[in-house]
């Protein structure tokens, strides 16, 4: 059995009152943030189903690498029609390559583009991308500009606070952004030179809430548990959460946000078969779609999540780890149904799981 969720504020108003990003009605004000290598559209489909989910995006896609077609980057893009409202994010810095990538992803299903300022790897900073962009402000403006100007969908930006402690400039570029018909703005609330050490800067998300006019502020980063989401709006204003480790950790999370929006109170916690049905919804989505070998292989790295969440015996949790089969997983998924979890199921967000230590880790 687990414990019902810790008793919550009062949830604000703004909650209860519908949200557009220009012109796109969203279902909610909970949103799944892109996080390199998790969220796929198996991911993506099997949290839909659970309720409560607002928008989702996709991995971060460099622009270029879709003009030139690399099957990679369309699988990283991949949707369907049952994955809407969605936003495909791309990176770069090269703007006519950004405005042909922002018109791809619409034709390719996006609802919405976000354009990533955000990413602090190597690999996307030393190309001009990501976080770079931040420390130009003229350029990125323009570049924010070209994209909207190119499609006729809503554009977002996902950006830090800034570089580093000296150089937060969030407030500014968002107000620009604003200027030239962005949608809304996603601020992880950490800078650039932390990676993703130390905690979020809630204040820090507020000074770009109060930077700009209308345009919606979304806060991000450190929302593990349903208090954390509270926190995030009653200290920032922001009118949306995008949340990413706190939705690997439990995707029942936009349920429960979404059924405390609407009462007051979360709910109970899903329960052990509950979380199961969604680590086997999982599996079979990337089956499905990326057959037998990937998915498996995609899957091994997934385990420690559901494994914190269902508590399995270690020998099965050892099967799943070195994942082969689909048959291998039915088989090992029968056996933890019929054993039951070894230990309480829990509440809230595992810390035990590991994450980027710094800003050339890989997500």
């Amino acid at each position: 059995m687990t414990d019902r969720p810790p008793v919550l504020a009062s949830p604000p108003d703004l909650l209860r009152e519908p949200l557009h990003l220009g012109s796109l009605p969203l279902p909610s004000r909970f949103f799944l943030a892109p996080m390199a290598g998790y969220t796929s559209l198996a991911f993506r489909l099997a949290v839909r189903a659970l309720g409560g989910l607002g928008l989702v995006t996709t991995d971060l896609v460099n622009a270029r690498a879709i003009l030139e077609r690399r099957p990679r980057s369309f699988e990283l893009a991949e949707t369907c029609p049952e994955d809407r409202p969605m936003s495909i994010q791309i990176y770069g810095h090269v703007i006519e390559e950004m405005r042909q990538a922002a018109r791809w992803a619409v034709d390719n299903g996006a609802t919405s583009v976000d354009i990533n300022m955000g990413c602090p790897v190597n690999k996307v900073v030393k190309s001009g991308g990501g976080s770079a962009l931040m420390c130009q402000a003229t350029a990125a403006t323009a570049l924010v500009a070209a994209v909207v100007d190119s499609v006729n969908v809503p554009v977002t930006v996902k950006m830090r606070l800034g570089w580093d402690d000296q150089n937060l400039s969030a407030p500014a570029l968002a107000r620009s952004f604003e200027q030239v018909g962005t949608a809304g703005v996603i601020i992880h609330g950490r800078t650039r030179e932390q990676g993703f050490k130390g905690g979020v800067n809630r204040d820090g998300i507020r000074a770009v809430v109060e930077a700009v006019d209308k345009m919606p502020v979304i806060g991000n980063g450190d929302i593990r548990t349903l208090a954390d989401a509270a926190g995030m709006f009653a200290e920032t204003g922001c009118a949306a959460i995008s949340i990413g480790r706190g939705a690997l950790s439990n995707p029942f999370i936009y349920r429960q946000l979404a059924c405390w929006a609407a009462t007051g109170d979360p709910g109970p916690e899903p329960t052990f078969e509950e979380r199961i049905d969604v680590m086997v919804a999982h599996f079979h989505g990337l089956l499905d779609r990326r057959g037998e070998r990937t998915a498996c292989l995609q899957f091994r790295k997934l385990i420690k999540w559901y494994s914190h969440a269902i508590r399995p015996a270690k020998v099965l949790s050892h099967r799943l780890i070195n994942l082969a089969s689909a048959k291998l997983f039915d088989e090992t998924v029968e056996l933890i149904r019929a054993e039951g979890p070894t230990s309480p199921l829990p509440g809230h967000f595992e810390p035990r799981v590991p994450v980027p230590s710094g800003p050339i880790d890989k997500w």
